[in-house]
């Protein structure tokens, strides 16, 4: 077996004891309020992603591996967030979508990485997002944490249908999920608003980003597991170390199910 596959199986062995142990009597009502990341988990970032990915494959005959390109772009999109901090987003995807086809011996012309950056707007939300956001609006302030700029978030607001009680990008924070510096400025903003630590709950489907950082500063969180059954991480990478979500749900419109069956 290889170090990657022991690491995913530590991973995956990890969540797995966790749920079954879970026993510290926490309710999701006893937040008042969720933070959101929005990629991945309200918007479908990587059928966004794979769409463009495509036309990056197809640069190749016969195409590339559409899955391996994807964990190449993932790969790559960490190290430009990590090194370029300040770079917005649409800029992220273009220098990690040349990284990715330069890993599979393919050079993507620059209007092409700029397409698929400026693509971002126009990614489709998650069927259960709108409406799940709208039930737990009634219950939760909403806040999201998100790895992108504004004018591309603004776009992915008006598929979501909710207005959020407060929006931290990276491009405001300077930085990139997984750096706590996210998750710091997020626990300042919920102060801000008058909401202590421990009624705070954050909702992710990437447990490199959002959980690792997450749980590291103590956060609850829930975990919305997007890929289910399907192997491997696709554009996000494996997390160093094995993460314990506190909660697990395939969707969104599991998640608030949950939720509302506490009453």
């Amino acid at each position: 077996m290889s170090d990657m596959l022991r690491q995913q199986d530590t991973i995956s062995q990890g969540i797995a004891d966790h749920q079954v142990q879970k026993g510290d009597g926490m309710k999701l009502t006893d937040f008042d309020a969720l933070s959101f990341d929005c990629y991945g988990t309200l918007i479908d970032w990587e059928h966004g992603l794979r769409e463009g990915l495509q036309k990056v494959a197809a640069l190749q005959s016969p195409s590339l591996d559409i899955d391996a390109l994807l964990e190449s772009y993932g790969d790559a999109e960490a190290v430009a967030e990590r090194t370029n901090p300040g770079m917005l987003y649409p800029q992220v995807i273009a220098e990690s979508v040349a990284r990715a086809g330069d890993t599979h011996g393919v050079t993507v012309p620059p209007e092409l990485g700029s397409e698929i950056g400026s693509s971002v707007p126009n990614w489709a939300a998650f069927p259960d997002s709108a409406e799940a956001l709208g039930r737990l609006s009634q219950r939760y302030k909403l806040i999201i944490l998100s790895n992108v700029d504004r004018a591309s978030f603004a776009g992915s607001n008006e598929r979501l249908g909710v207005t959020f009680d407060a929006v931290l990008t990276a491009e405001d924070i300077g930085s990139y999920k997984p750096n706590p510096r996210n998750f710091e400025a997020l626990l300042e903003q919920v102060q801000g608003m008058g909401i202590a630590q421990n009624k705070l709950l954050h909702v992710a489907q990437s447990l490199f980003h959002d959980h690792m950082p997450a749980k590291a500063l103590g956060l609850s969180t829930v975990w919305i597991d997007r890929r289910g059954s399907r192997p491997g991480y696709g554009a996000t990478p494996i997390p160093a170390n094995a993460v314990q979500p506190d909660w697990t749900f395939p969707s969104m419109s599991a998640f608030v199910d949950a939720v509302e069956a506490e009453d």
